[in-house]
């Protein structure tokens, strides 16, 4: 049987549900403490959890010293991420964090190096990467039926009626969603992006405040263009969450709707005004249970680590990169022109 780890969970707006509903089930975790500046979503919070014996809370600190968490979920909004990991990390706790990383740049940074110096693993939820066909595209990258890539495009339209705080969020579709299209591009390609040119608006119509709509193109690394095209505010004709994806190679080309349905062609011959085509079919490919599964999959997988050492491919110390694109991008918009991308 797994051993028994004590978890406090900060934040318990509507977000920490999909967490909990990530962590049924698993085994050797007992929610010991639920905080929130809102003491009555804290209570509902325990209810949900079935955590009837856990301290509840609106003092994180308080609550860490008391209970002393082997780790700490946070899900609060992106502005007091920072201060609420360095709180975690300095009392001892391993912290598994919502997205974004952080509210700015520095503050990643502080965190990364808050992590490294208590010797306790920080990771991010970007869950899509727990995803057995985002993992399935990426093994038929790797191995180079395509020949070398060349140009990754992703397109992101979704009209979302959230409420809340991000429809008063500045830069509401690059700072709060892009970061999943971001690091599903380093994911799938291998790659570091290098520099972007970005061009964020609010189209007629939206219900946001900040910019819901934007386009970027980032210049990766092995000479990758990479694009993304996206909307929070397009009524109709929704792709997926996980976007739709075209990316192209030497010798042929992919897409992906974002959920199971893969197309790729690749050149059979070197004559022709076009050169004949011919279909692939993607492999299947054995993903080990704990790595599918979102956000279930991913706290699996941080528990196991905090178990037994190691890491997680979203610690944010890899993590920091998908948000400097985003960063980048926010800060091209702005100024109207191309910026260097650095983590």
């Amino acid at each position: 049987m797994n051993s028994e780890l004590k978890c406090v969970l900060v934040g318990c707006g509507s977000i920490s549900d999909s967490w909990r509903r990530g962590a049924a089930g698993l085994e050797g975790l007992t929610m010991a403490g639920f905080v929130d500046l809102d003491l009555t979503a804290a209570r509902k919070s325990a209810a949900a959890w079935n955590a009837a014996a856990a301290t509840v809370s609106d003092d994180l600190a308080a609550t860490l010293g008391r209970v002393r968490p082997d780790v700490v979920f946070n899900c609060t909004v992106p502005e007091a991420h920072h201060d609420v990991t360095l709180t975690a990390l300095a009392h001892g706790a391993h912290v598994l964090g919502e997205k974004p990383l952080a509210n700015n740049m520095e503050e990643a940074r502080r965190m990364v190096e808050a992590a490294e110096a208590t010797g306790r693993l920080f990771a991010v939820i970007q869950n899509r990467r727990y995803n057995s066909n985002i993992r399935r595209l990426r093994a038929f990258l790797a191995s180079g039926v395509l020949g070398q890539l060349t140009t990754v495009n992703s397109d992101f339209y979704i009209g979302a009626h959230f409420g809340g705080f991000r429809d008063s969020m500045p830069h509401v579709l690059l700072a709060d969603m892009a970061i999943h299209t971001f690091d599903a591009a380093r994911y799938l390609t291998a790659t570091e992006a290098q520099s972007v040119y970005c061009h964020e608006w609010n189209p007629a119509g939206s219900w946001y405040e900040g910019d819901a709509s934007a386009v970027a193109i980032f210049q990766m690394s092995g000479d990758i263009v990479y694009t993304y095209r996206g909307s929070w505010c397009s009524e109709g004709l929704h792709t997926s969450w996980e976007c739709d994806w075209r990316i192209v190679g030497t010798r042929g080309s992919v897409t992906w709707d974002g959920a199971a349905v893969f197309r790729a062609q690749v050149t059979r011959g070197d004559e022709g005004f076009m050169r004949p085509l011919a279909d692939v079919a993607l492999p299947e490919i054995a993903v080990p249970p704990e790595q599918t599964g979102g956000h279930g999959g991913l706290i699996r997988d941080f528990l196991r680590a905090v178990r037994e050492g190691g890491s997680v491919e979203t610690v944010a110390s890899d993590n920091i990169h998908s948000l400097a694109m985003v960063h980048a991008a926010i800060d091209s918009a702005a100024r109207k022109m191309p910026v260097d991308v650095h983590a």
